[in-house]
């Protein structure tokens, strides 16, 4: 039956409707899997992700690799080095984040890897980086057509490192995958530390007759690291034309955080979103409504139990009704319950959310935190008492 299945491949016509898309991408995902294993991406790092297969020491000049593909699995271009954790670079020590070495890409450096894809899927990149002695550095991650820059003026960990996410929708069979560094620095070992990438699938979600909102519990998302604390951030939609966080937008000028219930307190399931810099930080969502209908839009917050106390507050709005929940954090975890009602007055309501004050961690005072909004579900409401509980 699979050797029929694999020499008949289904012929299926992409649908203009989310729930199909998804139908048929998953058929489409399943085929690959059963009959070319060796072309299905798995969820994970990348061959040599972690850069702890190096360059032959021939090909070496100091930290500079030589060759174009002197990093197995990797083709290189410009200025770039290859980093053992440890190492210094004038008073600096150098961190790596996981194993032993990472890369750094000098002015006008990148470093590319070609991997096989499904068309039309939606994929997402977490990869580490780390500045080191340029304050305006920026990283430009693509995959053709796509592509997107990724400031790194602001630090969210004490440790120097970030772990970021970019979503892209393969256009091909497969993907290059471009990392590089568009600055231009005096010295050219000023770059960005790059360590750790990974790919996730992303897939579609839909509206359920339990949420009119799609993945208001956010157990859709970026790949997370096993071995990292520090959770994974989600860039402004102004540098992602695709959301690593499906269905959900960040239209502000900061990044939120998506962490796991594996190194963080999390109210529901396993993945919620921490709102890491005030009103900076923003996450939102269209959903279908019908005028002069009544909702209930509720939702979790609490904080992640990483030290970020205090007393905090997580303003939601649902169109132009508001309500701010107040929450005081100890820093060891805990959440609380709110419902904002309202009354749709348009056939398309936003849904938003933002944190009122800056929190910083109180175990290092460096660290940008702020309160975990998860559970997030919007229903229609048939017998209305009260606007606002």
């Amino acid at each position: 039956m699979l050797s029929f299945l694999c020499s008949s491949p289904p012929s299926i016509k992409m649908s203009t409707t989310p729930r199909m898309q998804a139908v048929n991408i998953g058929v489409l995902l399943l085929f690959c899997t059963l009959c070319n294993p060796a072309l299905a991406v798995l969820d994970g790092l990348l061959s040599n992700g972690n850069f702890e297969l190096g360059p032959k020491a021939s090909e070496l000049n100091g930290t500079e690799v030589l060759k174009h593909n002197g990093i197995p699995d990797w083709e290189i271009s410009g200025f770039v080095e290859y980093i053992k954790s440890g190492q210094t670079q004038g008073d600096m020590l150098l961190v790596v984040p996981e194993g032993a070495y990472a890369v750094r890409l000098g002015n006008e450096a990148s470093i590319k890897q070609r991997v096989s894809v499904i068309k039309g899927m939606y994929y997402s990149l977490t990869f580490s980086a780390a500045r080191t002695c340029a304050q305006e550095e920026k990283l430009n991650v693509s995959v053709a057509p796509d592509s997107g820059v990724l400031p790194m003026q602001t630090l969210y960990s004490s440790n120097g490192w970030d772990s970021y996410a970019w979503a892209y929708q393969a256009e091909y069979d497969y993907s290059e995958i471009v990392i590089h560094n568009p600055g231009v620095e005096e010295d050219p070992a000023c770059g960005p530390l790059i360590d750790s990438i990974a790919i996730k699938a992303l897939y579609p979600p839909k509206a359920t007759s339990k949420n009119i909102l799609k993945n208001g519990g956010f157990e859709e998302g970026p790949y997370v690291f096993p071995n990292t604390t520090w959770g994974v951030l989600i860039p402004p939609n102004i540098e992602d034309d695709h959301s690593p966080l499906p269905a959900w937008m960040v239209p502000s000028l900061k990044a939120v955080k998506y962490i796991d219930s594996e190194h963080f307190s999390v109210p529901q399931g396993r993945r919620a979103v921490e709102l890491v810099a005030g009103k900076e930080s923003v996450i939102t969502q269209i959903a279908r409504t019908t005028p002069g209908k009544t909702y209930h839009l509720s939702f979790a917050v609490g904080d992640a139990s990483n030290s970020c106390e205090g007393s905090m507050i997580v303003e939601a709005f649902a169109g132009r009704d508001t309500l701010k929940v107040p929450y005081e954090s100890k820093g060891k975890g805990g959440f609380k319950r709110a419902v904002l009602r309202f009354v749709a007055t348009t056939t398309r309501t936003q849904i938003m959310f933002l944190s009122t004050f800056y929190t910083m961690r109180s175990d290092d005072f460096a660290s940008l935190c702020g309160p975990v909004v998860d559970d997030v579900k919007l229903l229609s409401v048939r017998y209305p008492r009260n606007k606002v509980v």
